[in-house]
């Protein structure tokens, strides 16, 4: 009777809101007694005064959390009330209408501010009043906790089965689960030798933009296994892109190992979109090393990892940048000698040379420069250094280069014939699904028979392409190719200073045998102080280069030659006795009258008239 007291004629003038929520698509479908629960409150509104045309269902947020901001039904019933367009609002129970604090104490202001009832299993409610909405508070409060409970239960059982190995995770590509549950290798060569490729690949370039540009370059496509649509299941070859690659490389079950946690889910702006980040191994939930076959070393893993860290472009902190387009050697390897941060790179031209390096280390304010240093004559120091140091095993270099050569060839050969044999495959097996099918059936013979002569189609393309591929791959390592490479790599300083060398070339060169060098730029000379790979250390100083400034200058000897000849003679006799005598001015040219004039004026010399 006192829940009936509180709905008044005004409330009844207003229309009555249903809300109906289910979390979950599967809930919807299994969870139906729920549903029908819900559904029913519409009579409680209508046994409480409501006509049936007052009663409006709200149930676009079917299959949505409680939890969830973006829930337009919710917004569409909060706008309503705001308007005070409503009388009473009817959810099963709290958590129909908000699994959060934030959204159910904003409903019970507005509820409050515009006199509208709540009504849930329970009971009738109004948060105008005092002790109704006490008892509101703890229910919403409660409503937020237990889903919190639901989940802490959830992960806890999934955290005890990820540290003894036991949590099922979708396997990544190139592995498979047997009838144990036991992760093996994928029975498909082509998915082996596609994984084995990625990380020989790597090895060699270094990156994973250069993983993808190398696949897509030899035509290669990359595997990957379909988890929903019509192709569920099945495995498809499409190419390798560069965030595949980096997600290839830091997962760690391609070094056998067992890891749980190795990614962390965050929201970020004012749409709260969810991002993926990864995170380091001391924060991973678990990791137990040798569970199953892995296709590369847990120290491999690790170097890869080392690897992608130093390609990062943050120059503020001690990484190694990948090499890039510019002719300075020391990109990325360059530390100052004063405060021990990475030289950035600058260019500049002069009076239309060729573009010159600069090696800056400038602090993160931007306000203060440490060292601003000309990287020209340094980079001629480390590219003699280079030569020097390449002559003592050009021989292991040669076969080094032929044997890279061999496998990559091999490696590409294997997988694009393995396209070919699988094509075939599938041909044959139309074939045989064509030739046991009654001919009289028609209405499946044409459907089969079309579906044969597509895969021989796409068999016969597969093959072509593969000869065509083949063909151009054994004009690359003939035997006019690999002398060529044995010349090369005898004469390595052709190589080095060939036109046709690209500048990233010669950084990697660099990068085979420098760790890093430290610059210090000091009154008169530059100390260079260079750190070989493996450890050992040299030291050189060579002069500062002169300033712009300097290098316009004129010498001493030219001014005071000047001083001497303006005793018997005019601007024009010196000029011609001086450029005899085989001076040259401070940019390099022959002296006339109206240069000695302005040489004159500049150091205040008494002209001969004036002696």
């Amino acid at each position: 009777m006192e829940s009936i007291n509180k709905v008044s004629a005004q409330h009844l003038q207003r229309m009555a809101y249903l809300y109906i929520r289910q979390s979950t698509l599967r809930q919807m479908v299994e969870n139906v007694e729920s549903t029908k629960r819900q559904y029913a409150l519409r009579q409680r509104a209508i046994a409480l005064g409501w006509s049936d045309e007052q009663v409006r269902v709200i149930d676009c947020d079917l299959g949505e959390s409680g939890a969830s901001t973006n829930r337009e039904g919710f917004k569409t019933l909060v706008s309503e009330v705001s308007l005070g367009r409503v009388g009473i609002v009817m959810g099963l129970e709290v958590s129909r209408l908000a699994r959060n604090s934030s959204d159910w104490h904003r409903l019970l202001e507005i509820c409050a501010y515009s006199s509208t009832l709540i009504l849930d299993e329970e009971g009738i409610y109004n948060p105008a009043h005092f002790n109704d909405r006490l008892l509101l508070g703890p229910k919403g409060t409660m409503s937020e906790a237990e889903l919190h409970i639901i989940k802490a239960r959830l992960f806890g059982g999934m955290l005890n089965k990820a540290k003894r190995g036991e949590l099922y995770m979708r396997p990544p590509v190139g592995y498979v689960y047997d009838q144990h549950r036991k992760m093996v290798r994928d029975p498909d060569k082509r998915v082996q030798d596609a994984v084995r490729l990625f990380f020989e690949t790597f090895q060699r370039v270094g990156s994973a933009s250069g993983i993808a540009s190398a696949f897509r370059t030899q035509g290669i496509p990359f595997p990957r296994r379909m988890y929903s649509g019509p192709q569920k299941g099945e495995m498809l070859f499409a190419p390798l892109t560069r965030n595949r690659a980096h997600q290839i490389l830091h997962n760690p079950r391609y070094s056998g190992a067992y890891a749980f946690g190795i990614r962390q889910q965050f929201r970020k702006g004012l749409e709260q979109e969810i991002h993926t980040k990864f995170v380091a191994q001391d924060q991973w939930k678990a990791l137990i090393k040798d569970s199953h076959f892995g296709y590369i070393s847990w120290e491999q893993y690790a170097g890869n990892l080392v690897k992608l860290a130093e390609n990062s472009t943050d120059i503020a902190g001690h990484r190694r940048c990948p090499p890039r387009e510019g002719p300075a050697l020391l990109q990325g390897l360059g530390i100052c000698g004063l405060c021990g941060r990475k030289f950035s790179v600058r260019y500049h031209s002069w009076r239309g040379k060729t573009a010159s390096p600069d090696y800056v280390c400038q602090l993160v304010d931007g306000q203060k420069r440490c060292q601003h240093i000309p990287g020209d004559s340094i980079d001629i120091l480390i590219g003699k250094l280079l030569v020097e140091r390449m002559k003592t095993s050009t021989i292991e270099i040669a076969l080094s280069v032929q044997n890279e050569l061999i496998s990559q060839f091999e490696a590409t050969d294997r997988i694009h014939y393995q396209h070919v044999e699988n094509a075939k495959y599938e041909m044959n097996s139309a074939k045989r699904r064509y030739m046991a099918i009654d001919p009289t059936n028609r209405l499946v013979a044409d459907e089969l028979e079309s579906d044969w002569n597509h895969k021989i189609r796409a068999y016969r393309d597969s093959h072509e392409n593969y000869s065509r591929r083949k063909a151009e791959d054994h004009a690359h390592i003939t035997e006019e190719q690999r002398k060529r490479v044995m010349e090369l790599a005898s004469n390595f300083a052709a190589l080095w200073h060939s036109t046709a060398t690209e500048d990233k070339d010669r950084k990697r060169m660099v990068r085979l045998l420098l760790s890093d060098v430290t610059l210090t730029k000091g009154d008169s000379d530059i100390k260079i102080q260079i750190r070989f790979i493996g450890g050992a250390t040299e030291e050189h100083n060579i002069p500062r280069p002169r300033s712009a400034c300097e290098e316009m200058k004129h010498s001493p000897d030219v001014i005071t030659e000047i001083d001497r000849l303006m005793n018997h003679h005019t601007d024009g006799e010196a000029a011609e006795i001086l450029n005899q005598s085989g001076f040259l001015t401070g940019p390099g040219k022959q002296f006339d009258g109206r240069r000695i004039n302005v040489i004159r004026r500049a150091y205040r010399i008494a002209s001969r008239r004036d002696r």
